[in-house]
């Protein structure tokens, strides 16, 4: 489970729960690193989401699946009012396929498809040195690991992992846009 109330990392071995929400995608503590078309990724302490479904994607700039950013966007302005999140993950697992900085990640989320959802710092995904969100899903779902750029996790409102869609699953399909809007409706 996914839990909402930690603030600060946790280096204990709670398998996994304190990760997701507690230590994951740390934010910075001023607000400052927004993502705001500032260049900047962020780290988020997803705890600052507790209570809201999160779709947490692994991107990278130079895939074939790149172009889903266009419709994660598509997603972030229709389910973002209604109380979605969508944390945008980096990575250069699968293929060096995201060799660039902060700079170079902005540059193709932001000015190539216009995305306004928050991009974190990057981050691996996989095997013994990924980040505690990842290790976390991946023992909570170990069948469904991203196995490429743009695997989408779906963590609803009680901090479970709702729903996992493979990098083949466009973000416009309907399986995704009902499983979110599912999680919306869950209380």
């Amino acid at each position: 489970m996914v839990e909402a109330g930690h603030d600060e990392p946790q280096d204990h071995n709670d398998g996994g729960a304190g990760c997701a929400r507690g230590r994951g995608l740390d934010p910075d503590r001023n607000g400052a690193g927004r993502h705001e078309q500032d260049h900047r990724l962020r780290v988020f302490r997803l705890a600052e989401f507790g209570g809201h479904p999160l779709l947490i994607v692994n991107t990278a700039s130079l895939c074939g699946f790149t172009p889903q950013y266009a419709g994660l966007q598509e997603l972030w302005t229709e389910f973002h009012g209604r109380g979605l999140t969508i944390i945008g993950v980096p990575s250069n697992d699968f293929g060096g396929q995201e060799p660039g900085g902060a700079t170079e990640i902005a540059e193709t989320a932001q000015h190539q498809y216009g995305v306004t959802f928050p991009i974190a710092a990057k981050a691996v995904v996989k095997g013994p040195d990924a980040h505690p969100f990842y290790k976390w899903a991946a023992e909570a779902r170990p069948k469904d690991v991203p196995r490429w750029n743009f695997h989408k996790y779906l963590i609803g409102r009680d901090g479970y992992i709702a729903d996992v869609f493979p990098e083949s699953v466009e973000p416009r399909d309907t399986r995704v846009k009902t499983a979110i809007a599912r999680a919306l409706a869950d209380s």
